[in-house]
């Protein structure tokens, strides 16, 4: 009784922790909470510092506002593209992440009041001299991020002075683009790139600063209005008492800090809590979708070679979806498209394991027809000769078998899954991946961070291939 006991107390705290980590709005405080979208790797105005904390002049001012209006927020840190596509299909409330108020968005969103006048700079990589004016950027290649001011001045002038735009979803990959000599200038908002510049990103500003739009703050057309209102008469509290130019000098001033540990293993070990996180969901990850994915893959691997023509179509169909589609594109349709057209709510968390569940589990059921179709039919036809109904024998002859064979496989699809869930950064999940990017995005330390993230997974693999080639020798020798 008391092992039952103790059995039905571990499953309710699991419950309850899986319930918290995957619904975190059935915890809430008291007051409104309002999920707020946002890039984080867009400093001075969002990112992560060393505590693990979300900072920057858009997060201290709208936890400044939520403070003085009473409600409550919860950040989600999707980038900037996702962000937007999280405001137009309502799975968030709003978005704060430098963004611009332009004509063509507001045909599609509510903006705040502005808080805040950009402007856009060129810069080139230090002790470049040849680059000094836009007349230089003839037949040259030119950085800019996604859905940035930089971005749109760079098209408004592209024609006139013939450069080539590439587009980067993240601030510190178009900076190393232009540091490693693939692009030569780079276009961004002044605050940004300064910011940058201070901290030590390897540029210089080579122009003035040119007319900039206005950052503010965005909720979906037409909804949300109440947030809206708060966020105005916030923002002018914050205004009248000087607490919105505190913030502002906060950012905007800071220089380098010389607290900040330089090499390979400071960098190491000041990030290393926050890399063990994303390590941590990254396995969270891995470990419920191949669990999940491996009862898809069975139910479907049997309809697969099942005798039923209807069975084995459906099997046939789960396949071919899951494996002919980019997973990038199912994360996209599961956390995006299916809320949009159905109106409703996911976490991002569950959409991945939801993602990478149904798509290892295609693999999984071609894994499960292999090891099925291995085993001697004979084995098959001697079971029914026996007397054994068809699923009595797949269940007690076949199955046991194929399973034996099937081992390596999985602890193969496991590996591929786990390097999978990289692309879940793509729906802000702070998986290992993620973690990276947003360490890069404080530090700027790119060829180091990715390094450390790498060697993570190397070693992760590495232990998994060990298993994978330990157990296929057992099974080759003494069949254990």
């Amino acid at each position: 009784m008391k092992k039952f006991s103790k059995l039905m107390l571990s499953l309710a705290i699991a419950v309850i922790s899986v319930a918290s980590f995957v619904f975190p709005n059935l915890t809430s405080a008291e007051g409104k909470t309002y999920t707020i979208a946002t890039d984080i790797t867009f400093a001075p105005f969002e990112f992560q510092d060393t505590n693990g904390e979300f900072v920057g002049i858009d997060i201290d001012l709208l936890n400044a506002i939520a403070e003085d209006q009473g409600f409550n927020v919860e950040i989600k840190p999707l980038g900037f593209n996702a962000a937007v596509q999280a405001l137009e299909s309502k799975q968030v409330d709003g978005v704060i992440a430098g963004m611009s108020i332009t004509d063509e968005r507001k045909r599609k969103f509510d903006f705040s009041d502005p808080y805040f006048e950009s402007g856009v700079v060129m810069a080139v990589a230090e002790g470049n001299e040849d680059i000094t004016s836009y007349e230089d950027l003839n037949g040259k290649k030119v950085a800019v991020k996604t859905g940035t001011e930089g971005a749109s001045f760079a098209q408004s002038i592209q024609d006139e002075y013939g450069f080539k735009i590439v587009t980067f979803d993240d601030s510190a990959n178009m900076y190393d683009d232009v540091k490693t000599g693939n692009s030569q200038a780079v276009f961004d908002d002044y605050p940004v790139l300064a910011y940058g510049v201070a901290q030590g990103n390897g540029l210089q500003i080579v122009t003035e600063k040119e007319v900039g739009g206005s950052y503010g703050f965005a909720v979906a057309k037409g909804e949300n209005t109440e947030l809206l209102e708060k966020f105005n008469d916030g923002l002018a509290n914050l205004e009248e008492s000087g607490e919105y130019q505190d913030i502002l000098d906060k950012y905007l001033e800071a220089k380098k800090s010389s607290d900040t540990e330089n090499g390979f293993f400071g960098l190491l070990k000041e990030s290393f809590p926050s890399l063990m996180k994303g390590l941590k969901m990254t396995l969270i990850l891995t470990v419920v979708s191949l669990i999940i994915a491996s009862i898809l893959g069975v139910l479907f691997g049997l309809c697969r070679v099942a005798h039923n023509s209807v069975l084995r179509a459906i099997g046939t169909i789960y396949v071919d979806i899951f494996r002919g589609t980019p997973l990038i594109v199912q994360a996209f349709f599961i956390y995006f498209g299916l809320p949009a057209a159905l109106d409703f709510r996911i976490s991002a968390v569950t959409a991945g394991i939801i993602t990478l569940s149904l798509n290892a589990g295609a693999y999984m059921a071609e894994i499960v027809r292999g090891g099925i179709e291995s085993v001697d039919k004979g084995q098959m036809e001697a079971a029914r000769s026996l007397g054994l109904p068809y699923k009595t024998a797949m269940a007690k002859v076949i199955l046991p078998q194929a399973i034996r064979l099937m081992i390596p496989s999985i602890i193969n699809q496991f590996i591929i899954t786990l390097k999978d869930t990289s692309i879940l950064s793509i729906i802000g999940i702070n998986e290992l991946t993620q973690s990276g990017k947003i360490i890069i995005a404080r530090n700027l330390e790119s060829f180091q961070m990715w390094l450390i993230v790498g060697v993570m997974y190397f070693i992760i693999i590495m232990i998994l291939t060990k298993v994978s080639n330990r157990m296929e020798r057992k099974i080759q020798n003494g069949k254990a």
